[in-house]
């Protein structure tokens, strides 16, 4: 008695149709089915949602004019100061304060950082001074501003400086005290000298801390020009503030401040583009 072990036939029957193959259907999120929502609108809805609240809380009465203007009366008193000219004068006056304070604290900062940065013996004679300096509150310098210096343009200018000076050296010292050694001996190993290493190493090292405090210097300058123009100011934004508050004109104070936090988003727009221009060189994270 013999068992075959032969494996069945499989193959198919002569003249049937193969079966097709069903479709593969790509399964897709519900999620990923909706369009996204741009998000410059996203950003934006929010802004718009406020002044439409704000608005409708003035029509509805809800909210007294004599305490904050309408959207639209704010609208239609920056067209008219835009108009006249005042608006843009104002402006010109404030931007040269803030230009010539900046450019004297940011360069007093920056050089007694590098002066301390790269010298022990300079971080013996000026860090400690440096630093005592920056725990007094500079408003509270304003008095002494005003018998040192008088009413004119002199004590405004100095408030500035002395806000930015601060950042700058801060940012800009730490910048350099925070390169990398390994960085400095190889430098040495590839036969750089003193001045190399500064020039090469040490303050392309420390570029990202001076655009930092740049950052940092900008936003204090805008906040030491409406302290400093509030010092028997005859021109500029915050005179404009301070014959609107005499007047109860809400509108042109909200103007005002719309005008000091649009110069201040612009200064730090120019200085994240220079950021990104100097600073290509350094990979970061960008976020997901």
């Amino acid at each position: 008695m013999s068992i075959s072990h032969a494996p069945p036939d499989i193959s198919p029957v002569a003249g049937s149709a193969q079966p097709a193959a069903p479709a593969l259907v790509p399964v897709v999120a519900i999620s990923a089915r909706r369009r996204p929502v741009p998000r410059w609108i996203r950003r934006t809805a929010g802004p718009l949602l406020l002044l439409g609240l704000w608005q409708l809380a003035s029509s509805l009465g809800w909210l007294p004019a004599d305490t904050l203007a309408p959207p639209s009366t704010i609208a239609a008193a920056g067209a008219d100061l835009i108009g006249d000219g005042t608006l843009p004068g104002a402006m010109a006056v404030s931007l040269q304060r803030v230009a010539i304070g900046l450019v004297i604290g940011g360069t007093a900062g920056t050089v007694l950082a590098l002066l301390s940065g790269l010298s022990r013996l300079g971080e013996d004679l000026i860090d400690a001074s440096v630093q005592m300096l920056r725990t007094v509150p500079w408003v509270g310098l304003i008095p002494l501003f005003i018998i040192w210096m008088g009413i004119g343009e002199a004590p405004k200018v100095a408030l500035i400086a002395l806000g930015t000076a601060f950042h700058l050296y801060l940012n800009v010292y730490a910048g350099i005290r925070g390169v990398d050694e390994q960085l400095i001996e190889a430098g040495g190993a590839l036969g750089l000298g003193r001045w190399g290493l500064v020039r090469h190493v040490v303050l392309p090292g420390a570029l990202p801390g001076f655009m930092t405090g740049l950052r940092y210097s900008l936003a204090t300058a805008w906040l030491a020009l409406v302290f400093g123009e509030s010092i028997n100011a005859d021109a500029g934004i915050g005179f404009l503030m301070n014959q609107a508050r005499e007047f109860f004109r809400t509108d042109v104070i909200v103007v005002c401040l719309v005008v000091y936090a649009f110069l201040g988003l612009t200064a730090d727009l120019v200085v994240r583009t220079l950021e990104r221009l100097l600073l290509q060189w350094r990979p970061t994270f960008t976020g997901q």
